[in-house]
């Protein structure tokens, strides 16, 4: 029964994540993607952008930290210094020439930090985030995205935040959370296979980075050699909602692109319990269960199950400590 369970949930979990990067049937309108320096977003952002150019997905990339247009953006809006109004209406222009040509084209937009938006001190008095991410999903101008298009936000949680002016109000992250539909956070492999290692040790998980709360540390160092292989890739932690209100847990393994061509259509992603170096084979135990004792039926009720045991040569048997 556990390996058919494994198989239906390897299936499903799978698909899952290849809808979720591929865009496809609108499986998660809003995304919050959760990077820290231990383990930045770029090279699933670089996903994100590699399978919207096999589609020919319309990429909008909103810039709070990107400096040049990376490859596979269709377009490029520099919101730094800007007010969340003058983003969206740029971002709307943007993609009116794209829709005007092709309105069933799928969108997506990426907003490579949403950190500098919710500081208080640059962000607009009367800015209202769930209304400025609605507006990319719902909006009400003919020249903004239409509504089915995808929105990819990553949320630095290393980035202090931030008091409310209002301490009623909730946290921007709390906000963020309970928007999304999908919620990815990335880990470092290496930091998770040293986790696990000591948990399967019963010792306390090792911490990294600012965890360690030691001066001067910003980033840990970890040994990402395993044995004779390197522990490569990124580590997805997936939280995704459904329509019908189910929760979807599961960790994926993102791969490094040095080991798949960008034109690769099968799915790269496997769950983080396929990987040998998380999940090792086991060996069966072959001297378990060679001998087994032998139990006395009876004759009568209440007579069976005495284990009846036949003394070895290796037994030791005296009589004299027998009879005290």
């Amino acid at each position: 029964m556990a390996p058919v369970t494994l198989s239906h949930r390897r299936t499903h979990n799978l698909l899952l994540i290849s809808k979720l990067l591929s865009l496809r049937d609108s499986a998660s309108p809003l995304t919050l993607l959760l990077d820290s320096l231990e383990q930045p977003a770029t090279p699933l952002i670089q996903e994100y952008l590699r399978r919207a150019k096999l589609s020919k997905a319309h990429v909008t990339l909103i810039a709070f930290e990107t400096l040049k247009q990376p490859e596979g953006v269709d377009a490029f809006v520099s919101a730094r210094r800007k007010s969340a109004g003058d983003i969206f209406k740029e971002v709307g222009a943007a993609y009116q020439p794209a829709a005007a040509t092709n309105p069933s084209r799928r969108h997506l937009i990426i907003i490579d930090s949403i950190n500098p938006l919710l500081n208080s001190k640059r962000a607009d008095p009367g800015f209202h985030l769930p209304s400025f991410l609605s507006s990319f999903l719902a909006p009400t101008s003919p020249s903004a995205p239409k509504a089915g298009a995808s929105l990819v936000v990553t949320y630095h949680q290393d980035v202090p935040e931030t008091p409310p002016q209002n301490p009623y109000s909730p946290a921007p992250l709390s906000v963020l959370t309970y928007l999304a539909t999908s919620i990815i956070t990335l880990h470092s492999f290496a930091h998770i296979l040293a986790q696990k290692a000591a948990r399967d040790r019963s010792l306390a998980a090792p911490v990294f980075g600012l965890d360690e709360e030691q001066d001067g540390v910003l980033l840990g160092r970890s040994d990402k050699l395993v044995g004779t292989r390197t522990a490569e890739g990124i580590v997805l932690e997936l939280e995704h909602r459904r329509k019908s209100g189910r929760g979807v847990l599961e960790w994926y393994l993102l791969p490094p692109e040095s080991r798949y061509s960008p034109q690769q259509v099968k799915e790269v992603v496997t769950l983080l319990d396929d990987n040998p170096l998380y999940n090792p084979p086991t060996e069966p135990d072959r001297d378990a269960g060679d001998e087994e004792p032998a139990i006395d039926q009876g004759d009568g009720p209440g007579e069976g199950g005495r284990i009846l045991y036949d003394m070895g040569e290796e037994d030791d048997f005296d009589e004299e400590e027998d009879e005290i």
